[in-house]
C-alpha cells in the first residue's frame, strides 16, 4: 500500500517535523528528527513505517505544509518526454531516440502552498507538471535500473511543476536560468512511498494541471517515451546521485509555449536572423495565456484506480513586492 509522508510546520514549532498521513486525514508524527529528505531516506524508515495505520494525532488542516524535498540537492529534468508534447514541440516523437536532461538549480524549490513571484522582467511564464521521483540510493558511477529493481534507486514519488520564464529559456537558450528563478519548482505535497510490488504503478499515474479551475495539461505516466529504469541507467553514466536527489521525468502536451518544425525554425532565422526571430516569437506570445499575478495553479498526480495519490500543490502567482 502507498503512504504518504509529509514535512511540515506547525504554530508551535519553527523546527519543520515529518509525519505519515493517515486513512483520517490526520499525521502521525514520525520520533525521530530528520534534518534533511536524505536522512530520512537512509535512517527513517523503521520510524515512518511504525507509524502507518495509526491514528494521527495532527490535523492536516492546522500544519504548514512544506516541501518534502529539502536543499541542498540536485534537480534533474527529462525534457520533451510525453509523445503529444513531443509534437508540440516541434519534435517527431517516433525520432527521438535519446533522452533530453537538464537541470535546474535547487533554488528553484518550493513548497507545494507557496505563492511563486513571477520576475519583473518575465513576461512569458509558464507551467510544467511533472512526476518527480525521489531518488534512494547513492550513485558514483554506470548502474544498470531495471524495473525489478527499480525500487533500490527510487525511495518515492512526488508532484512537481517545471516553471519555465520562456522570454529567457528559449531567446537567451538559457534552460538553467530560464528554469531556475527561485520558487520555479514547486514540489509535493507528499513524498508517496510505493512498495517494491507497487514499482510499476509509475507508468500507470494521471497528471492534471489547471490554471484558475482550467485544466491545461492532462495525459498519463503510460506516455512517457523514457521510463524511470531506462532514464537513472543512462543517468549513472555522467551523473552522481545522492538520496534526496530529485528527478522531473518530462510534461504532458499543453504547456502555453509552442515551437514550430525544426525546418520551419531553421527558414524562419536564415530570413529574419536570429535576434528578429526571438523578438517575433516573444511578441506572439504575448497573446497567450501565460502566468500572471492572480493566477492560481493546481496540479495533481494520482492513480486512475485509487491506488496512490501524490496529491495537489496549489500556487498563486505573484508580483515581486516593491522594494
Amino acid at each position: 500500500m502507498a503512504t504518504n509522508l509529509l514535512r511540515y510546520r506547525t504554530a508551535a514549532s519553527a523546527d519543520p517535523a515529518w509525519g505519515v498521513l493517515g486513512v483520517d486525514g490526520f499525521v502521525a508524527p514520525l520520533d525521530g528528527a530528520y534534518a534533511t529528505t536524505g536522512h530520512l531516506v537512509e535512517h527513517g524508515e523503521d520510524d515512518w513505517r511504525a507509524r502507518v495505520g495509526e491514528s494521527g494525532s495532527v490535523a492536516l488542516d492546522d500544519v504548514e505544509v512544506l516541501s518534502p524535498v529539502t536543499t541542498p540537492c540536485r534537480v534533474m529534468c527529462q525534457g520533451v518526454n510525453y509523445r503529444e508534447h513531443a509534437i508540440e514541440s516541434g519534435m517527431d516523437p517516433d525520432a527521438l531516440d535519446f533522452n533530453l536532461f537538464f537541470d535546474k538549480t535547487d533554488a528553484s524549490v518550493t513548497g507545494p502552498f507557496d505563492d511563486v513571484v513571477r520576475p519583473a522582467h518575465v513576461r512569458l511564464l509558464d507551467y510544467e507538471i511533472e512526476l518527480a521521483l525521489v531518488l534512494r540510493s547513492r550513485v558514483r558511477g554506470p548502474v544498470t535500473v531495471t524495473r525489478e529493481n527499480l525500487a533500490d534507486h527510487v525511495f518515492a514519488v512526488t508532484v512537481a511543476n517545471d516553471l519555465s520564464a520562456r522570454d529567457v529559456q528559449l531567446p537567451q537558450g538559457q534552460f538553467l536560468k530560464g528554469k531556475s528563478y527561485r520558487g520555479f519548482c514547486p514540489v509535493g505535497p507528499f513524498l508517496t512511498v510505493l512498495e517494491r510490488d507497487e514499482m510499476g504503478l509509475v507508468e500507470e499515474l494521471d497528471l492534471t494541471l489547471a490554471v484558475n479551475g482550467q485544466v491545461r495539461q492532462h495525459d498519463n505516466t503510460r506516455h512517457l517515451l523514457h521510463k524511470p529504469a531506462e532514464t537513472l541507467t543512462e543517468l549513472s553514466t555522467f551523473c552522481d546521485l545522492d538520496p534526496g536527489d530529485l528527478l522531473l521525468t518530462g510534461t504532458p502536451s499543453g504547456i502555453t509555449a509552442g515551437s514550430p518544425p525544426a525546418v520551419v525554425r531553421r527558414l524562419a532565422t536564415a530570413i529574419l536572423g536570429e535576434r528578429r526571430l526571438w523578438q517575433a516569437f516573444v511578441r506572439t506570445n504575448l497573446k497567450k495565456p501565460y502566468l500572471a499575478p492572480g493566477d492560481v495553479v493546481t496540479a495533481s498526480i494520482s492513480h486512475p484506480r485509487g491506488a496512490a495519490d501524490l496529491g495537489t500543490q496549489r500556487t498563486t502567482i505573484v508580483a515581486p513586492r516593491d522594494v
